[in-house]
């Protein structure tokens, strides 16, 4: 393979047709991940690492679980002092109820210029892309600059025990010399107003704090006065937790975020000025507060109850669950302020927990990703943004491993990507992956 030099594009048409077709095909293979280990990504593993395989790669399939396989392949770059990036992404999805959609959630129809079906954005698109890219590089002879790792991982909907998180622990070699990661949720267009395409690139996730809360009380009769009643304490924790107001915490990221996103609207504020208003400045944004009101703050959501098992029966315990999220740095906060709100009567513990992470938009890493983008959208405005969420990053970056959000996709006005994450009708416009391919060869070329 030659070296990749200057702006030359190796994409070409079978790279954009593959894109497509890739995406439908991974829709097809049911991969839906509800959380208790009967996921079986191997399928759709195979299916991915036979196309790596054709395009002159040696892919390794590896599993902590039968079935939740992972996938991972190196691409040797043309400057063996430089570090290597690491590109990663998911193969399962989330449920989807069929009755409820216009199109079957499994059926990777393409109609009317547009991709349908479980996966369409999260996260089957950015697979498909990197395989179409992969391959075009192949047909082309072309090499990155630098070694590039591909992962497609197992279980990221759920735990990534059985995927990034088997990776990291078990199989860190594969990553050698990864410095940084690209992955999904960033660079999609958000339309902020008319004439006001913004990309935003995450450069931080908040951390995942899923907790459990257990009530103790006295078990009795229903009819029976009862001071020690679990669920009551429990309800009266639950509803501390539900309307609890956060401070805010501004991150790096979000500083950053907040001071480019009120300059697109002619706003110049001190963020560091005494008495500053975020919640003012967000209602100035309009719909671009959408990307950084979720980060401003900690947040605390109960989610799940558990209680008894009969109506005359004073249960002698009662269980919680709360979705709760830690903005990088906010770590302390939480746990101090989950202790005061449960009380002495309720105890709580980690169900699951993920760190926060925060990379910096000031690197050379963001101006490429950044440059990229404006390269195919001159008219788009690149903005860095903390995710609310998070993704397979958090496992990674026990590597050392710096992630960033960046799946690449030109979207129409009106196209709402993040109501379509998770919910009904998930679909991405052929066009949009068109635009994927071309800015991810781009940037992966010239990182």
């Amino acid at each position: 393979m030659a070296e990749a030099t200057g702006p030359r594009e190796s994409v070409d048409q079978q790279a954009l047709d593959e894109s497509v077709t890739f995406t439908s095909e991974l829709i097809r293979i049911d991969t839906t991940n509800r959380g208790g280990g009967d996921c079986r990504e191997r399928p759709a593993a195979e299916y991915v690492a036979e196309r790596l395989a054709a395009a002159g790669l040696e892919p390794t399939l590896l599993e902590r679980t039968p079935g939740r396989t992972n996938v991972v392949a190196r691409i040797p770059g043309t400057d063996p002092s430089a570090d290597a990036l690491l590109v990663h992404g998911h193969l399962d999805v989330v449920p989807a109820e069929a009755a409820d959609w216009t199109v079957h959630p499994f059926s990777g129809e393409v109609r009317d210029g547009v991709v349908w079906g479980r996966g369409a954005i999260d996260m089957k698109n950015m697979d498909a892309m990197v395989l179409a890219v992969v391959r075009a590089w192949a047909r082309a002879g072309v090499r990155p600059r630098r070694d590039i790792v591909i992962a497609y991982t197992a279980d990221e909907e759920a735990s990534a025990d059985d995927g990034s998180g088997f990776l990291a622990d078990r199989h860190a070699g594969l990553f050698e010399g990864c410095t940084e990661g690209i992955s999904e949720s960033g660079a999609f267009t958000f339309h902020a107003g008319p004439d006001l395409p913004l990309y935003p690139i995450a450069a931080g996730e908040r951390g995942t704090a899923w907790l459990k809360l257990t009530a103790h009380g006295k078990a009795g009769h229903g009819s029976k006065v009862n001071k020690n009643n679990a669920v009551s304490t429990l309800a009266e924790a639950i509803a501390r937790i539900g309307k609890h107001e956060w401070p805010v915490r501004l991150t790096p990221t979000v500083r950053a975020a907040l001071t480019e996103l009120a300059a697109l609207h002619g706003i110049h504020p001190d963020l560091d000025a005494p008495g500053f208003d975020v919640d003012d400045l967000l209602g100035k944004l309009g719909p671009a507060a959408e990307l950084v009101a979720p980060t401003v703050r900690n947040s605390s959501n109960p989610t799940m109850l558990e209680a008894g098992y009969k109506v005359n029966v004073i249960p002698g315990h009662a269980t919680a669950f709360v979705d709760g999220r830690m903005v990088p740095g906010g770590e302390d906060e939480f746990h101090a302020t989950l202790d005061r709100l449960t009380g002495p009567d309720v105890d709580w513990e980690f169900h699951h927990r993920e760190v926060p992470l925060q990379a910096p938009v000031d690197s050379p890493t963001f101006a490429k990703l950044r440059a990229a983008i404006e390269r195919f959208d001159p008219a788009g405005h690149v903005v860095p943004y903390c995710m609310s969420g998070g993704t397979d990053a958090k496992q990674f970056s026990r590597l050392g491993i710096t992630g960033y959000g960046f799946s690449p996709l030109k979207l129409p006005v009106g196209f709402d990507y993040q109501a379509l994450f998770h919910g009904v009708d998930e679909r991405v416009p052929v066009e949009a992956l068109h635009f994927g391919v071309r800015v991810l060869d781009h940037y992966l070329r010239t990182a």
